[in-house]
């Protein structure tokens, strides 16, 4: 045993999120890329290990495992391990001298000097000897050739003994059993979460059963939500998310279009959740029985669609827990509970918990055990209704706790709110998140906002889920700009982003406002609605052809490789995407213009495609179907509110002993 300790400094690991107390993100297939600086003071020949393992449901986790770090120059060290399975992974850095490439280094240089060397190569032998005591554990071979090689250098001078010290053979096994007394480890274990492909590449459509039957009259059951499934799956979308499907109250039940009074058919807000038939784990007793609802949840993965249920922690005043649990609730002086409020606007037919207050713990544990309940029901994607209104706490628990033994489980942040507590909700586990392109409308400020959040060190806990619109939130664009609007709205969510949703109507060019708000009129957030889902001057075709793109073309699955490129024209966004192994690239150019036709000089980064300046190559323009052949960098576009969006997948020629062939 040495009394030495080790000096090597590790610092700047990438990627590591708030010196570590966050996990990244990325998806099961992935491969980690882990970056450092490691250095030693003198010359040392140092050596680099990433240490990894996956941390198994319940915290079983398995052997730690190693992978080489290779040196890239000036200190930085870089190596890369598989996230093979959904889950959590754990990973650190530990780094140490080779003693014996180290004594190497040190003896050629001598040599070349026409030093004597009689002392360093009795420095070589006792190192050959250490490493062969080291060795015996596990490969009696390696021992007794580094014994034999000690053995050399202590013996006579002859000419061969230099050769003999400086084998590139016997570096190789000496350095195989190093001295690991003297490494050094990084301070901190870190993390990254393997979400499943779904975390990062999807389309989603939001839809409320109630309205399945389409007359605005009669509410409709979950089987009768079945019927919907064909058309959506037609759409292209691949998760349908509900909202609330619980018990809706009565006590200050709003009625059409927010009204403060409710006739008797009125059927009131889905988020008002909770009645005499129950609350956050039952169903509507209008919509079905929980068998209804898991025969719809079948029904729907038969045709490819995962569904979204929608998370909601309040309560309607009617709720079971009012009663049951009064410990849950914040009340004021006068012994009321408070209502949820957000100044002017305020929420009467609902109540919010005390999060923080005495009964905490129950609370939690309840809440907990509802996410639990639908998981058992077969959902796996939850869209979370304004987290940012509740403890942050609450939800880095929460989803520890349910990924930990669920880990194919999607949490989507439903927060509109500042950037540090939408930021926030991201790092301590929400899958994805809302975020603020439903405002950014022209091309400065979409490319400024798009690389904020698509490149490191945002990306890496940060994943957008783009939405040109929602039951909430009707932005003005949409509200009088027709269809050239809706269309160049959703070629922009559907590439810029790897995973965006709409809800019903969106196709449908439904852009009717509520007087001077960004709120539809007639909201079936408060009322039944009719939909004639073949409604004239729908962009049911533009939609199904834009998931069809994202389908077929594996870049755009990809969140983070977006690339914005010149265009002369400050209405038409030109930008692309390559998948991670760059089998598939794809450029876009999208008009910003819903008015009128724009044209464009487009710069095509040569570079970026890996081909030469003047080279040419095929495009295949996906929304219309067209092949051209491109020569060179510069490409002039004309796009229309007919056709706001270009999407080419771009394949380059090469020579084959025949002829000439074409690859992506």
């Amino acid at each position: 045993m040495t009394d030495r300790i080790g000096s090597v400094f590790i610092e700047g690991v990438r990627p590591e999120l708030d010196a570590g107390r966050y996990a990244v993100k990325r998806v099961a297939g992935d491969r980690l890329t882990v970056k450092a600086d490691v250095f030693k003071e003198g010359h040392d020949v140092l050596v680099a290990v990433v240490r990894w393992r996956q941390v198994t449901p319940k915290d079983q986790q398995t052997d730690w495992q190693e992978v080489p770090m290779r040196f890239l120059g000036n200190d930085l060290w870089e190596a890369d391990f598989p996230l093979a399975r959904n889950g959590r992974y754990e990973y650190t850095i530990e780094a140490w001298p080779d003693l014996f490439r180290t004594w190497a280094s040190e003896l050629k240089r001598k040599v070349d000097a026409g030093r004597d060397v009689t002392s360093e190569l009795l420095e070589g032998a006792a190192l050959l000897d250490a490493a062969a005591t080291r060795a015996r554990a596990t490969s009696e071979d390696d021992a007794r050739v580094l014994s034999e090689a000690a053995v050399r250098l202590r013996g006579p001078a002859e000419p061969e003994l230099l050769a003999v010290a400086l084998a590139p053979e016997l570096a190789v096994i000496a350095s195989t059993y190093p001295d690991r007394t003297l490494a050094k480890r990084y301070d901190k274990v870190l993390q990254v979460f393997a979400d499943r492909e779904k975390g990062r590449f999807g389309a989603w459509y939001e839809f409320f059963p109630r309205s399945a039957k389409r007359d605005g009259k009669t509410h409709a059951t979950f089987r009768d939500a079945e019927s919907w499934l064909p058309y959506i799956q037609k759409l292209g979308f691949d998760v349908i998310y509900l909202p609330p499907i619980h018990p809706i109250g009565r006590t200050a039940r709003k009625g059409k279009n927010n009204s403060l009074k409710a006739g008797p058919d009125d059927v009131g807000s889905p988020w008002a959740i909770g009645a005499a038939e129950g609350g956050h784990k039952a169903v509507h007793p209008q919509l079905g029985t929980l068998e209804d609802f898991r025969h719809f949840v079948e029904a729907a993965q038969s045709h490819g669609i995962e569904v979204a249920l929608d998370i909601a922690f309040q309560c309607s005043p009617d709720h079971p827990y009012v009663k049951e649990h009064p410990e849950w609730f914040q009340r004021r002086p006068d012994g009321t509970i408070k209502t949820a409020e957000n100044p002017p606007k305020r929420y009467e037919d609902i109540v919010n918990f005390d999060w923080m207050g005495p009964g905490r713990e129950t609370l939690w544990a309840e809440l907990e055990s509802v996410v639990v309940h639908w998981v058992k029901q077969g959902v796996r994607t939850f869209r979370v209704d304004n987290p940012h209104t509740k403890p942050i706490q609450f939800w880095e628990w929460l989803i520890r706790r349910v990924q930990d033994v669920y880990p194919d489980v999607i949490f989507l942040s439903e927060a509109f709110t500042r950037p540090k507590v939408m930021k926030a909700l991201a790092k301590v586990g929400f899958t994805q998140s809302y975020t603020y392109f439903t405002w950014r409308n022209f091309k400065g400020e979409i490319q400024e906002y798009l690389e904020e959040i698509t490149k490191p060190p945002v990306s890496d806990y940060f994943r957008g889920n783009f939405w040109p619109n929602t039951p909430d939130i009707l932005p003005e664009l949409l509200q009088n700009a027709g269809p050239g609007a809706f269309r160049l709205r959703a070629a922009l969510a559907a590439t810029l982003s790897s995973v965006w949703g709409m809800y019903c109507g969106f196709e449908l060019c439904e852009g009717r406002p509520l007087p001077g708000k960004e709120e539809y009129i007639d909201s079936e957030k408060y009322q039944l609605v009719a939909w004639d889902l073949d409604r004239p001057g729908n962009i049911k075709d533009w939609i199904a052809r834009l998931n069809g793109a994202r389908s077929t073309q594996p870049a755009l699955r990809s969140y983070d490789s977006l690339e914005f490129f010149e265009s002369n024209n400050e209405r038409v966004l030109f930008y692309g995407k390559r998948s991670p192994d760059g089998a598939s690239t794809v450029l876009m150019a999208v008009s910003l213009d819903p008015y009128a036709p724009q044209e464009a000089l487009l710069h095509v980064p040569m570079e970026w495609l890996g081909a030469k300046p003047d080279e040419t190559y095929q495009v295949h323009e996906l929304m219309s179907d067209q092949r051209s052949l491109w020569q060179g960098p510069d490409v002039q576009v004309r796009l229309t509110p007919e056709q706001p969006a270009a999407v080419w997948a771009v394949y380059r020629f090469r020579r084959t002993e025949q002829a000439f062939d074409y690859y992506e």
